[in-house]
């Protein structure tokens, strides 16, 4: 099975929430530089995830995102289901409509049910279970965050702000 690109972009952006240091909030730009992906592509997946419940975001100066109480406890499976908008799992139109096959097709009804598997067998996995401090230190480090660094000290903080 292969995830579209947009639940793909959106389970980074959990995982890089997951492990932010001390629940710290993460800006889209921070995750978008993250995970590799462009800020647009980022701040979409980013608002799905809000109105899913998944993350928690403060807006301002200060603001950003970081994981909500359900984001923590949500499994990939959960997730990949409700960011998957496939209807069918084949793609069964012809150049001249629905595939001439498509009554009673017993092939679509594997590859449902064989989708369903795949989402199964993901959802003991919990996002926020996934991300580990050796996997995650040389992302953090290359936007600017040091795990354990007070905040007065990160690149980019200036004394009192």
């Amino acid at each position: 099975m292969k995830i579209n690109a947009f639940a793909d972009v959106s389970l980074r952006a959990l995982m890089v929430l997951a492990a932010a240091p001390g629940n710290q909030l993460l800006t889209t730009q921070n995750i978008a530089d993250s995970v590799g992906t462009p800020y647009n592509h980022v701040s979409k997946a980013m608002a799905r995830l809000r109105t899913m419940g998944l993350i928690d975001v403060e807006r301002g100066r200060t603001g950003g995102s970081r994981l909500s109480s359900a984001g923590r406890t949500a499994t990939v499976g959960q997730i990949l289901r409700e960011l998957d908008t496939r209807t069918d799992p084949a793609d069964c139109m012809a150049a001249t409509g629905n595939c001439p096959l498509i009554n009673e097709c017993k092939l679509r009804a594997a590859l449902a049910r064989a989708r369903e598997a795949f989402y199964r067998e993901l959802d003991p996995v919990v996002i926020a279970n996934l991300p580990g401090s050796r996997q995650m230190a040389p992302v953090f480090e290359m936007i600017g965050l040091r795990p354990g660094l007070p905040e007065s000290l990160r690149p980019g903080v200036q004394p009192g702000q």
